[in-house]
């Protein structure tokens, strides 16, 4: 019975991707979220026809859609992890540094950066459109459950540290909203906003799997 579930689940899987249309648009959220506005205006797609190949994907389990935590009107669409089991990720990028950026840089971001390190080879620091005197002590905590080291003293203003050839990943609403500098999104709710060891928990469980999937895929300027 599992065996045969298996097989139906993917089948429908490969079913919802058999369309050019549909297959780019989960290209495109590969390595970042996007609202559908954004999904059009990339993929030069009508908007009636986004929404069509988006309700697919939902109903076949492949995105998943909320709503943006800084003007509450917005919707971004992100892949599901369990799907993407059976996909392979096709974009390959080349970044001298990679840039994690949110509104305060004491938490997302910061959590962030910390990954990206222990996964890539390519330096990566974090940023903030707005940032805070610190970085959040459930963050540093939370950071330190995993094995991960933060300075709580540190924080940076994006425009401070931005360089040529850097790779900008908003890693909130706010700061992709706000912004004119990011070039992939991740639509991660706040975990300070609940202020609670489970809500940083499941921020750090968002930004890791992300992390995977664009680490896998990005490497040094300058490599073939």
């Amino acid at each position: 019975m599992n065996a045969e579930l298996s097989l139906e689940r993917r089948a429908a899987l490969h079913a919802a991707l058999a369309d050019p249309a549909r297959l780019a648009i989960t290209d495109s959220l590969a390595t970042g979220d996007a609202s559908p506005t954004e999904l059009g205006r990339a993929l030069g797609m009508r908007s009636n026809l986004v929404a069509h190949h988006l309700r697919v994907l939902e109903e076949a389990g492949i995105i998943a859609r909320a709503r943006s935590e800084a003007d509450h009107r917005r919707v971004y669409v992100h892949l599901l992890p369990e799907a993407l089991t059976a996909l392979a990720p096709t974009a390959h990028l080349r970044a001298c540094r990679v840039v994690f950026v949110c509104t305060r840089n004491s938490a997302r971001s910061q959590l962030a950066a910390a990954l990206w390190r222990s996964r890539n080879t390519v330096p990566a620091v974090s940023a903030g459109t707005h940032p805070g005197p610190r970085v959040h002590p459930r963050a540093v905590a939370t950071a330190r459950r995993h094995g991960l080291r933060l300075d709580a003293a540190r924080t940076s203003h994006v425009d401070e540290v931005l360089g040529p050839g850097d790779l900008v990943v908003a890693v909130c609403d706010n700061a992709h909203e706000e912004t004119t500098h990011a070039r992939l999104h991740w639509s991660v709710p706040d975990p300070v906003r609940t202020d609670t060891d489970e809500a940083f928990e499941d921020a750090f469980t968002q930004i890791s799997e992300r992390v995977e999937r664009l680490a896998a895929v990005v490497h040094p300027e300058g490599t073939p």
